[in-house]
């Protein structure tokens, strides 16, 4: 080889190293700390009005205590209050944290991630993921469909042939957010019911046959917005039930909203005659299942989570891998159970004294 050529394979190498170096930085992953450096991270939260998300903070500061993180905690004054999160993601910025742990309240939480993301942080977007899923580098999140798949099987088996009188209680009406629709439409797609409008709620026809357990004819009475809280699930109970008294099956977004729903129906003497189920499998959740308030629930794990995203930011941080998708998902997948003190042959779950061994405090 001669002098010119080494000197020019010499300068393609320097080239292609700074190449290398720029993608990383706009990956998210900014410099590289030292072992022993303090690592700076914000976990920004929907509200901590919901103890699901209490739970995260709390299992956020054990981790960062483990992996010497410097954690900011800030959360959203409501679920679905973007304003107060983009602020957080703008503070983040400034402080020069190496990356950022989000439960997103809305899309227009995006283009303040892609800021963060552009700036050199690394951001894991926890329980929801963001739409388009890209818009972070990672998201550790329940497979929400398949938690609403769970409990929507469960309830076709229960109802064993007979009408299904729906009442579906949503988290908004007014935006989309992707945990909102995938477990509205997993639950629909347990029973066997069929949507044809993936990124919407409430696009299903509102009467025909379900098609799971043993099969039957079903009715939507409606869809109405509980905001994920127990007053928002009465008032939506309460909406419902003018629109149709005979309702036996009852869908929420979550359990505060399960039990404010179950309220409505006590007021209106007909608690007896209703099945609820809902997707969160909190402590107080777990609860309504072995009281009886709830016939079944899906248990997830906001703790594991935010555990798994705090060491992977404070692994990248130090120059450590990046963590995977789970095959199949753009999104790893925390898992989930079913928990129902009424088993259904040949469908997966945990009773209610197994539950609460696994459940997040409330």
């Amino acid at each position: 080889m001669t002098r010119r050529t080494k000197i020019t394979a010499a300068a393609f190498t320097a080239a292609a190293l700074a190449l290398s170096l720029a993608a990383c930085s706009s990956s998210g992953t900014g410099s590289t700390a030292g072992g022993n450096d303090q690592v700076g991270v914000s976990l920004i939260v929907k509200t901590t009005s919901n103890p699901y998300f209490v739970a995260m903070e709390k299992a956020a500061k054990a981790d960062a205590a483990k992996n010497n993180v410097k954690l900011t905690l800030a959360a959203g004054k409501t679920d679905g209050d973007t304003d107060t999160q983009i602020q957080a993601i703008e503070n983040s910025i400034s402080r020069g944290d190496k990356g950022i742990l989000i439960t997103p309240n809305g899309s227009a939480v995006n283009n303040e991630i892609e800021k963060a993301r552009h700036a050199g942080l690394y951001v894991i977007a926890l329980d929801t993921p963001p739409d388009p899923a890209n818009t972070v580098d990672m998201t550790f999140a329940t497979d929400n469909f398949a938690a609403g798949q769970s409990i929507g099987k469960w309830t076709a088996d229960k109802l064993a042939g007979k009408k299904a009188t729906i009442a579906m209680i949503d988290l908004f009406s007014d935006q989309i957010v992707s945990v909102d629709t995938a477990r509205d439409q997993g639950f629909l797609s347990g029973m066997g019911i069929a949507v044809p409008d993936k990124s919407k709620n409430g696009s299903e026809a509102p009467t025909g046959n379900y098609t799971g357990g043993k099969g039957g004819q079903y009715e939507i009475v409606g869809h109405q917005a509980g905001q994920g809280a127990e007053d928002g699930g009465r008032t939506a109970m309460e909406t419902l039930l003018s629109k149709n008294p005979n309702i036996n099956v009852v869908y929420t977004i979550n359990e505060p909203t399960a039990y404010g729903a179950y309220q409505a129906l006590k007021a209106a003497g007909k608690q007896s005659d209703v099945t609820i189920v809902s997707i969160d499998g909190g402590c107080t959740g777990v609860g309504y299942v072995k009281s009886g308030i709830l016939g079944a629930t899906a248990q997830q794990y906001p703790s594991k989570m935010a555990s798994l995203g705090m060491e992977a930011i404070a692994k990248i941080a130090r120059g450590g891998a990046k963590p995977h998708t789970s095959q199949g998902l753009d999104f790893f997948n925390t898992g989930s159970a079913l928990v129902t003190d009424q088993a259904m042959p040949g469908l997966q779950s945990i009773d209610s004294a197994k539950a609460s061994s696994t459940c997040w405090a409330n």
